[in-house]
Formats: structure tokens, C-alpha cells, sequence
């Protein structure tokens, strides 16, 4: 028999982004347009043929293709980092009356200033020269190496310096002598000339990759927070503002051009290298020596042109549906809750089922979905006593949007209703600004879970109209619905055959998947049966039965713990078999009992299934 020998498989797939970067990689690698920067004489010994492609998302994965491992010095790209570093170092203040924000129209190194005398914007020498400046006025001798920890940090590594280039730039830097010397002229630097300009080389002459550049894109994607490490590393000012000069200035004299076809606010420099940020997306790092006649990386700008066009990452070219933030609107006359209730009390409920209302929110709540939501709750007679604003499925919140909200709970809705804001962890920024309204007189509660919250707005419901249950209150036999049917003498039975058991607080009374042995009525105090996650998934008080699958022989699906000390019946199986057998009349009731119970839960499952996903 002859035998086939089967390579063994890549044990990672490769996903269409990676495979679209090595084919753009592989078809751009033949343009053989623009030269190798020789200015700076160091930068001239780059070898041409280098080409290297790094996308890096927020969720931290970076994608490479080609040379992206290769070293190459930063030079202007820099500069994008150094100000949003003298942004939070400095203060907007003092960094924006020093340094302006509007495209020049001239190459990078022009000796020009505006007519009042400050740089155009921080992507230009003049810009970035009194960045520096600024920098290292207020740091002094440290200067250079807070710089160099920034980038690192944009970088999630330690970064070192190409001295050759560093020295190669200050012997040859002569033009940005002058307008540093310009700028001091005019108060925009202040000191020794020469030490401001060691500052801004050493920065320049920082070595990074292409991933580098893609994690530093990232980073500012990632409104600040460095994907890979999860530091932060700029603050949201800061990168909003960074990234709104990148947009009209970061590609030079090629800016106009830049921001009509790629849409992408990006960072250029001679050495080769290209960063590019799209907000709340992902960070794109080229490299390739080979520069136009503006500076810019010929291999690097086709590929961030044809990567924006495959995927349409236009920053202008957005498709958000704001109705999507909202999963679920519903009130309980067709989804009932998960608490169990006794009998009077479930009538009391579908009575005024319309008094709670919930909305279940997903995604991103920004400025547009969070004014939608608002627009949904405008008509007062669809404004319930209690107003359920479920967040457990909310990614981020932005400021707009809390503003909303929270315009939303202290002055929209009318004085009688009640905010209720369920999957709202402890750290979460809304927890503060919920409190403080709380301290306002402002009527909000808060809950972790979306069934705490329920089950507190439908107690509310009960108590006000006179139902509620004492749980402290023993409750007898002839009160279990699993027994409704039987007669006094028949519960008597049952009863005698069974055991009163009671369960301090905290005790887990059924483990899941242990085998089914025991029924338990509950009699006094409340148990919850909760997810091996420890998620709770419904509650039981007195009145109610738990572990009755142990009736038709099915293993525990749940832990049932106590909340409160719990007086129950406990009826193991064999029990009630000896009950079946004299009292079958009885037996048959119970099972016809579950049933309905079962029945019930079922639809109340496929309720809360079609109410998501309808």
C-alpha cells in the first residue's frame, strides 16, 4: 500500500488584511520612483530597495508585511508625539499661544514664520524646533530623554539613537540654525541655539520600524492608550488635537492632497517612514527610503492610498446607524422577569406592567446615538415610574454622550420616574456622575446586573400597591404552585414524609451537574440559582420550589444558593416515590404541575429571545 505523507497545516490562518498587505507589499516593491534623502548625508546610505508594511488595530494585533523589522531613524514623524508630549507636559495654554495650527503651504524647512511671528503649526521645523524649545525650557537638561521615553512609550519599547545620523544632522543643520535663530529673535525659543538644536536632532535620530510606527498610530487610535501595553500615554486632548494637525499638515505641501485621498491624519519623515492613525480603528506604519519631491515616502503613499480605497477608511467616509446602540426597548407585558414571584404578586405585576420600562443599549454611545435615545423617551405617556437603562453590552461612553445621559436623567424625564442604570461596574467614569445626581436629589439607582436592577424596580412596583411578600414571613405548603391542586390532607402527607432543613446565608444548597436527589420548597428566606460564572439567573422566595428536576431524573443545571438563612421541605426523590405509590392521584398533579412551571419558563426564554434578536 502506498502512503501519502500530508504537510502539517499552518497552525495560524491567514486573515484577508494580512494577505491584501503581502500583495501590496510584492506589487509595489517594483516602483522604483524617488530618490534616498542625501541631505543629511547618513540618510543617504539607506538602502533604496527597503519596504516595509505594519498595521496595528486598538485591540493590540499587528499585521507585517516585508522589511517592517528594519531600523530606521524617526526624523520628522517625531514630531507628532513631541506635541502631544508638550500638550500634556506644558498645558494647551502655553504650547498653542506659542506655536499656531494652520498649514503653511510651504516645503517643511521653510525659513518663514506667520506674520505674528509664531511657527505655523508643529509639523513643520519652525513648529517642532520650538516644541523642543519649549520642552527643554521647562525641563532643562533632561529634555532629550523625557522625549525619547515618550516615544517608547507610543512604541510599547525602549528606543534608542542612530548617533551617526545625529551627528551627520548637526553638522549639516545649518537651515534649521536659522530658523531656530529666527525664532529666538521673536521670543520663540529661548537659551543657547545650539543645545535646543542637539534636543530636536537626538529626537530626529531616533530609531524605530515600521511596526514601530504602526503601534504608535495606534496608540493615538486608541485615544491614548497604547494598545500593547495598555499605558496611557497621551491624554484625549492631546490626541485630538495632535491628530487634527496631522490631518492638514502632516504630509507637508502634500497635506490638501493627502487628506482628499487617503483620508487618514499621517505623520511623514525623510527617512522613509509614514505613521497613520484612523480614530477608534487601527494604526499604519510604512517604510521605504524613496522619497518625491516633498518628502514623502513614494512606496509608503501609494500604500496608504490603496489600503484606505480597499477598505474605505476615509475619515469623512463614515456609515454609523445610530439605531443600532439600541438592542432592546420593551416593558414586561410580553417579557416577564426573571425574579420569581408569588402568585399575587405576578398579578399585581401584569396589572401594570407598562410602570417599568427597559431599555437594553450596545456599542458606542457617542453625542448621535445617545440623542436617539433621548428622542425615544420625548413623549411623556411612553415614560414609565421606572426607567431601566441597561449598559452591560456598552463598549465606551464618550463625553458627548454621558452629557446626555445624564442631561437625560437630571432634566428629562419627569420628576415620578425613577432612573434605573443596570451593568455599571464600580471604576466606570458614569458611576461618579450617577452619584453625584443621586446627592442632588436627582431620583437614579444604580445596580451592577440588569436582573438586580429588575428585580428592584418590580419590588417597587409591588410595595406600592400593597403585595409585597415578607420573606421572613414562613409560608406553608398549600402556597407552592408545584402542589396547587392537592388537598389538605394530601400536603399533610407530603409534608410528614419530608424534612424541614434550614440553610445559614452564604450556604450553596444544589451544586451543578450533581445528581438529582432531593426536592426543596421554600418555606421562609430567598435563595438564587446562579450560573457556574456565578451570574444570577433567577430568585426564589417563600412559596416557591427549587431542584424539582430531580422529579423527572435530570442532572442539577445550576448552583442554588442561599441569600437569607432559608427554612425548606426537602423531599428526597425516593420520598416521593413512597408518595406516588399511595397517593397517585396526588402524584399525577404534581407532574401535571411541573409541566406548566416548565411550560412557563420556556416561554418566558423564548420571549427574551425573540425580544433580542427581533
Amino acid at each position: 500500500m502506498r502512503s501519502l505523507t500530508l504537510p502539517h497545516p499552518s497552525t495560524t490562518l491567514e486573515t484577508p488584511l494580512l494577505r491584501f498587505l503581502k500583495d501590496t507589499h510584492a506589487d509595489f516593491s517594483r516602483i522604483d520612483e524617488g530618490e534616498v534623502a542625501s541631505y543629511i548625508p547618513e540618510l543617504g546610505k539607506a538602502n533604496p530597495d527597503h519596504f516595509g508594511i505594519a498595521v496595528a488595530t486598538t485591540d493590540g494585533h499587528v499585521y507585517e508585511a516585508g522589511d517592517t523589522q528594519v531600523p530606521f531613524t524617526i526624523q520628522s514623524v517625531s514630531k507628532a508625539m513631541v506635541f502631544a508630549l508638550a500638550l500634556d507636559l506644558l498645558g494647551a495654554e502655553r504650547v498653542e499661544a506659542a506655536i499656531g495650527v494652520e498649514p503653511s503651504g510651504e516645503a517643511f524647512n521653510s525659513i518663514r514664520l506667520r506674520a505674528d511671528n509664531k511657527p505655523f503649526n508643529a509639523m513643520v521645523n519652525a513648529g517642532a524646533i520650538a516644541c523642543s524649545g519649549l520642552i527643554a525650557e521647562s525641563t532643562g537638561g533632561d529634555a532629550f530623554e523625557l522625549i525619547r521615553q515618550a516615544l517608547g512609550r507610543f512604541a510599547g519599547r525602549e528606543l534608542g539613537v542612530d548617533e551617526a545620523v545625529f551627528e551627520s544632522e548637526r553638522s549639516t543643520g545649518d537651515r534649521n540654525r536659522a530658523i531656530a535663530y529666527l525664532l529666538r529673535t521673536y521670543g520663540g525659543v529661548t537659551g543657547d541655539v545650539d543645545r535646543l538644536l542637539d534636543v530636536y536632532f537626538r529626537q530626529c535620530s531616533v530609531l524605530v520600524t515600521a511596526r514601530d510606527l504602526a503601534v504608535m498610530g495606534a496608540t493615538f487610535a486608541n485615544h491614548g492608550v497604547n494598545p500593547l501595553t495598555g499605558a496611557t500615554v497621551a491624554s484625549n486632548y492631546a490626541v485630538a488635537r495632535t491628530l487634527a494637525v496631522m490631518s492638514s499638515s502632516g504630509m507637508y505641501d502634500f497635506a490638501g492632497e493627502w487628506i482628499y485621498r487617503v483620508g487618514v491624519p499621517a505623520k511623514s519623515g525623510v527617512g522613509g517612514g509614514i505613521l497613520a492613525a484612523l480614530p477608534s480603528q487601527l494604526g499604519l506604519g510604512t517604510f521605504s527610503p524613496r522619497l518625491d519631491m516633498h518628502g514623502n515616502s513614494v512606496r509608503g503613499i501609494r500604500t496608504c492610498e490603496a489600503i484606505s480605497e480597499a477598505f474605505d477608511l476615509h475619515m469623512l467616509s463614515r456609515r454609523d446607524d445610530v439605531r443600532t446602540c439600541i438592542v432592546a426597548d420593551y416593558d414586561f407585558r410580553t417579557v416577564p422577569s426573571k425574579p420569581g414571584r408569588q402568585p399575587h404578586e405576578q398579578d399585581i405585576l401584569s396589572a401594570r406592567s407598562g410602570a417599568i420600562r427597559a431599555i437594553e443599549l450596545a456599542g458606542k454611545l457617542s453625542f448621535a446615538s445617545m440623542d436617539y435615545v433621548t428622542r425615544r423617551l420625548t413623549d411623556p405617556a411612553g415614560v414609565p415610574e421606572f426607567l431601566i437603562l441597561n449598559l452591560h453590552r456598552v463598549a465606551t461612553i464618550t463625553d458627548a454622550g454621558l452629557r446626555l445621559l445624564t442631561g437625560l436623567i437630571k432634566n428629562q424625564l419627569p420628576a415620578a420616574t425613577t432612573a434605573v442604570i443596570a451593568g455599571v461596574e464600580a471604576a466606570s467614569p458614569l458611576t461618579p456622575q450617577l452619584k453625584a445626581l443621586r446627592e442632588q436629589g436627582v431620583r437614579v439607582r444604580i445596580f451592577p446586573t440588569y436582573d438586580a436592577a429588575v428585580e428592584w424596580a418590580e419590588d417597587q412596583v409591588v410595595y406600592r400597591h400593597g403585595g409585597f411578600s415578607r420573606i421572613e414571613v414562613e409560608a406553608d405548603l398549600s402556597r407552592q404552585a408545584l402542589l396547587a391542586g392537592l388537598s389538605p390532607q394530601e400536603l399533610a402527607d407530603l409534608s410528614r414524609l419530608g424534612t424541614r432543613v434550614v440553610f445559614p446565608a452564604g450556604t450553596r444548597i444544589i451544586s451543578a451537574n450533581e445528581p438529582p436527589a432531593r426536592v426543596y420548597f421554600l418555606l421562609r428566606g430567598m435563595v438564587s440559582a446562579r450560573s457556574v460564572g456565578d451570574v444570577r439567573l433567577s430568585t426564589m422566595i417563600p412559596g416557591m420550589v427549587f431542584g424539582e428536576m430531580a422529579l423527572i431524573e435530570q442532572p442539577r443545571s445550576t448552583d442554588v444558593w442561599a441569600d437569607t438563612e432559608a427554612v425548606c421541605v426537602e423531599v428526597t426523590a425516593d420520598q416521593f416515590r413512597a408518595f406516588q405509590e399511595t397517593h397517585a392521584r396526588a402524584a399525577d398533579r404534581i407532574m401535571r404541575n411541573l409541566a406548566i412551571l416548565l411550560a412557563g419558563r420556556m416561554r418566558m426564554a423564548t420571549a427574551r429571545i425573540e425580544m433580542l434578536t427581533g
